[in-house]
């Protein structure tokens, strides 16, 4: 009997998770590979960096990127066996970084549709109906930045993936603490920035994991964290001072961005973080309010605090990088349960006389 119970659990859980991962990899991958293909490389630094990691050379890396290594790790583990069969299967292409960068091609999809897949589920926990959730998902999975995180040589998917799984653990409350386990020993290991999201995680999902195991979690994931620096310094020879420094030197940008923010590029890079699935959320506000909806109860009732300190987290790393459309997508999570939200409803709000 208990045998039986377990595997009746098991199959919800895994359609829950399995099926949204597949459709986003389906997507990333589809979406993604022309820019596998065609992407320049001679400017872009970031790339170019995790390249020289996959393949072990740390000493020319910034100091900004050399310690984000298990992305790096995980494509030149993956290149391996791909470089055996590459040259058959595109003979047309020249040997050397192509094996690689479909390597890091194909753990990035990997890892965004996981993180894609948290989002769907988070969307699941705030009352969207799953074609609702998958809808929207896949509309977030269609941004430029999505594509940049699946096809090129980054890090940022397993940084997505790492706040997703936190959203999703403040979402689901109670059931859902190996996903804030998970969010906490990997998040510094994807960026050092994630130090910003501990308040976040440490007060609203405290529902999902207790304080004392979140601070266990994160001890192991800064254990990590340090284990890296060590031996990446010792590697290149560089001290252990660099890398503070280095993150100090963030706090420089703040003007800049302010500045380029109110600037029309910096609106326009803004509004096109998300593209015109940014208009659905205003649209939505307006029909619900001018042509009354059936329900007295907001459409968006079941967003709140959590949802505005993942915003509030967002906008420091915007302020902080300079890079205002690319840390702007780390919204993903909030925006994708909104706009699931908005294509549950749709019927009272196009239809309010029904």
């Amino acid at each position: 009997m208990p045998a039986t119970v377990g595997k009746s659990q098991f199959g919800p859980r895994l359609r829950r998770w399995l099926l949204p991962w597949l459709v986003a990899v389906a997507a990333l991958a589809n979406l993604a590979y022309p820019m596998y293909v065609h992407y320049d490389f001679s400017h872009s630094p970031d790339t170019r960096s995790y390249l020289r990691m996959a393949a072990g050379r740390f000493d020319s890396v910034r100091v900004t990127h050399r310690y984000r290594v298990l992305v790096p790790a995980a494509a030149a583990a993956v290149a391996a066996p791909v470089a055996r069969l590459y040259a058959r299967v595109w003979p047309q292409r020249p040997a050397g970084q192509w094996p690689l960068r479909f390597s890091f091609y194909l753990v990035n999809c990997l890892l965004l549709a996981a993180a894609g897949a948290c989002w769907f589920n988070a969307a699941r926990q705030t009352g969207a109906s799953p074609e609702a959730a998958g809808l929207a998902m896949l509309a977030v999975l269609t941004s430029r930045w999505a594509v940049y995180g699946a096809g090129l040589p980054l890090t940022d998917s397993l940084y997505l993936l790492a706040t997703g799984l936190g959203y999703y653990a403040i979402r689901r409350g109670a059931g859902a603490g190996w996903a804030l386990a998970v969010a906490l020993l990997l998040g510094p290991l994807a960026k050092e920035s994630f130090v910003f999201w501990l308040p976040w995680l440490f007060w609203f999902g405290r529902h999902s994991l207790t304080w004392p195991k979140q601070l266990a979690a994160l001890a192991v994931g800064l254990a990590a964290l340090f284990a890296v620096h060590f031996w990446v310094d010792a590697h290149v020879g560089a001290p252990t001072s660099q890398s503070v420094s280095n993150a100090l030197d963030h706090f420089h940008n703040v003007a800049y961005s302010l500045h380029r923010a109110a600037s029309p590029k910096g609106l326009g890079e803004l509004l096109s973080i998300f593209g015109f699935f940014t208009l659905v959320l205003p649209l939505a506000l307006w029909l619900e309010k001018n042509q009354g909806a059936r329900s007295t109860e907001s459409l968006f009732s079941s967003l709140g605090w959590a949802e505005l300190g993942l915003l509030a987290v967002v906008a420091i790393h915007m302020l902080l990088s300079g890079d205002l459309g690319r840390m702007g997508y780390l919204a993903a999570p909030a925006f994708c349960v909104a706009l699931a939200l908005v294509f549950t409803h749709w019927r009272r709000l196009l239809l309010p006389t029904q």
